[in-house]
């Protein structure tokens, strides 16, 4: 009687689980349909929708068909190091200084087990001055990243693991020059589709089990802002919108991260050290950005799975 009412009671948590994926899946519809509406009632947004919205939307579609139950994995991490801002709107000089950044990954296995769902949220903080040490610049940057990439384990070695997909990414900011009187801030905004992977090597150190990993991100295609050259934000504000969206490829916009670093396995903890690059350039209306940083990572993650911790309850 008792392994029959456990059996029940599994039963009715799976079927709920269930029951609550196809419940965010259909809200998710709902809000898809809602906003495609509302866009298409605005003069000039449903092309701006479609460019920037429309990628990230199905992608959250995407995610409703991932199964309740499967171990999840949250990672928290924490960035330090340098950056190199140079943004010509603001001023012709390059600027060195301090890269901090805050960032949430949740990572989780799809139905099949064959595929694995990325969602990471984060905000990166730029203090730089300028060689004379007289001026300094201020950016602050948020972005949004979702990625489904398929998985191949034990292929080449059996502690051997890769993966990749396509991945939609949003980014947006702001840059500040409080030495500028006539343009002190200038908009940093893009949306890209492109393509992320990951490779894996699963290991000890001395008893502790550790994962050694590289992860790539490349949007590929998208659109992003940019003023004419020497053009206010004053000027846009008074309605010359014209020019300001512009197709972003790798021959005018290349963005690229790279992360390199261990997990270290301490039971249902990890505990993460390592290294992240990024890059972002672009050159368009005369205009040339170029940000570098270089940052350590630490992190600490929980992985959590529904069904193990409903059973024990039980």
């Amino acid at each position: 009687m008792t392994t029959l009412s456990r059996r029940h009671q599994t039963t009715i948590t799976t079927r709920n689980n269930l029951n609550n994926s196809s419940l965010i899946n259909s809200c998710l519809k709902t809000v898809v349909s809602v906003v495609h509406r509302c866009l298409k009632n605005v003069r000039g947004c449903h092309s701006i929708y479609c460019t920037y919205c429309l990628p990230l939307l199905c992608c959250l579609l995407f995610s409703g068909f991932v199964a309740a139950g499967q171990e999840r994995l949250t990672m928290l991490s924490i960035d330090g190091g340098y950056a190199s801002v140079h943004d010509s709107y603001l001023t012709p000089i390059t600027y060195d200084g301090l890269d901090l950044g805050l960032s949430l990954e949740v990572t989780r296995p799809a139905v099949s087990g064959k595929w694995l769902w990325q969602l990471g949220v984060g905000a990166d903080y730029n203090y730089v001055e300028n060689p004379s040490g007289n001026n300094n610049l201020h950016k602050l940057m948020g972005d949004l990243t979702f990625d489904m990439q398929r998985c191949w384990q034990g292929v080449l070695h059996p502690r051997l693991g890769f993966s990749v997909g396509p991945m939609a990414q949003l980014r947006a900011g702001i840059v500040y020059n409080a030495v500028n009187s006539n343009n002190p801030v200038t908009v940093r905004a893009h949306a890209a589709v492109g393509a992320a992977g990951m490779a894996w090597f699963n290991t000890r150190l001395w008893r502790l089990p550790v994962t050694l990993r590289y992860q790539l991100q490349l949007p590929a295609l998208g659109a992003f802002f940019a003023p004419e050259y020497d053009e206010s934000y004053y000027e846009i504000y008074l309605g010359n919108h014209q020019g300001l969206a512009h197709l972003g490829w790798w021959g005018n916009r290349l963005d690229m991260t790279h992360y390199l670093g261990a997990d270290l396995h301490l039971g249902k903890t990890i505990l993460r050290v390592g290294y992240r690059s990024r890059l972002e350039h672009w050159r368009v209306n005369h205009l040339h950005v170029h940000d570098v940083t270089h940052s350590l990572v630490l992190g600490i993650s929980t992985s959590f799975q529904t069904t193990r911790t409903t059973n024990k309850q039980q």
